[in-house]
């Protein structure tokens, strides 16, 4: 009997029905196995959950800490959970700690060391790295899929983000490259009328919006305004458990939510990048008539000498990957909520974020490698 007693271990499973079985002695010494059994579970979407706390052999004040606790977070993802065949003795004693739960999470944690803390960063940044690339994979295959068969892109939803991300936002686009232009205009004129050189005002304003401001300040804009309603959108429905029901009539939720966005953005963004150079050269050309006398057809005269067709093919030639990096982005982070409201919430900033960093990232390597091209 001792060796039996010796060899029993506390452990936490899901069986095959989907409830929680609870089997061993749930004491302090057993906590450790406690603590990696719960690290290594994955817990069922389900909105109800059962706990089978029937073969508890033993129960002291730390394994009830631990059941309570568990018991609480999966409460506080907006789950209803439910302990059955508890002993009176140990189902008393989690009514203790569940009355005095308040002053228990009050009392501090040990700090963990540096080492422990950059073991935890290390393993987060290496496990959210694996999890991107898997999604980037699963994403380009469905890319390519989907130009070998057209008639698996949904047109319907394609058109439809084609007209909320794109139609929708000409108004701030072109009101911030005509402000954007404005200011480039109004800043040189005062350094360019010192030199008697007001003419080259075209070539400031000219080759830094096609080149570089426009696709830039049109990729900010789309990732703050589509990048995070794409997170806000996939991570709603996947907290009203909707991708559950998705993937349950065997859709694919790369096929249904992500490429779709993916092919519209990329048709928008170079458009309103287009729409973007027109406008912020037209609040360039009226500071240089104003400030510097520098009339319309001088301007436009100027303008086609002095910007090279490469200018404005560089900045369309990016625009493609920016929108694919933010509605990557938008879309992954949707994916990765697993709470609530406040999960939400953090991973809507998060690809705001990831996304405008991402973006100027790629847009300085293109800069670094079209100057070695001489481009």
């Amino acid at each position: 009997m001792s060796a039996a007693v010796q060899l029993e271990r506390a452990n936490i499973t899901i069986g095959h029905d989907q409830i929680v079985h609870c089997t061993g002695p749930w004491t302090l010494q057993h906590l450790p196995d406690l603590e990696r059994a719960l690290a290594s579970l994955s817990w069922p979407r389900l909105r109800g959950l059962i706990f089978d706390a029937g073969h508890i052999t033993a129960m002291d004040t730390g394994g009830a800490v631990v059941l309570h606790r568990t018991m609480t977070q999966l409460r506080r993802q907006g789950r209803q959970v439910s302990v059955e065949g508890l002993r009176a003795e140990c189902a008393e004693l989690l009514r203790t700690v569940s009355a005095n739960w308040g002053r228990i999470e009050a009392i501090p944690a040990t700090k963990p060391g540096w080492m422990q803390r950059l073991s935890r960063f290390t393993v987060g940044r290496a496990r959210e790295a694996v999890m991107a690339l898997g999604f980037i994979g699963e994403s380009t295959v469905g890319v390519w899929r989907s130009l070998k068969r057209p008639s698996l892109i949904r047109w319907r939803a394609l058109f439809r983000s084609l007209e909320l991300d794109g139609f929708n936002a000409l108004p701030i686009t072109g009101l911030l490259a005509f402000l954007i232009g404005v200011v480039i205009s109004y800043q040189g004129a005062e350094q360019l009328r010192k030199f008697g050189t007001n003419i080259f005002v075209v070539d400031l304003v000219g080759i830094s919006l096609l080149r570089e401001i426009s696709p830039l300040i049109a990729a900010i804009l789309i990732a703050g305004r589509s990048g995070s309603a794409y997170a806000a959108e996939i991570g709603t429905m996947k907290v009203t458990e909707e991708l559950d029901a998705v993937q349950t009539l065997g859709l694919s939720p790369i096929q249904l939510l992500v490429l779709p966005r993916v092919f519209a953005l990329m048709l928008a963004l170079p458009l309103l990048t287009v729409y973007a150079d027109g406008l912020g050269v037209f609040g360039g050309m009226l500071i240089a008539s104003n400030q510097l006398s520098v009339s319309f057809t001088e301007f436009v005269s100027r303008f086609e000498e002095a910007v090279a067709l490469r200018h404005f093919l560089i900045g369309i030639g990016k625009a493609p990957f920016f929108a694919m990096i933010i509605a990557l982005v938008g879309c992954y982070q949707g994916f990765q909520i697993r709470g609530g409201v406040d999960d939400v919430g953090r991973h809507t900033t998060a690809s705001v974020v990831q996304s405008i960093f991402l973006v100027i990232v790629f847009d300085a390597l293109c800069s670094i490698f079209l100057s070695w091209w001489h481009l």
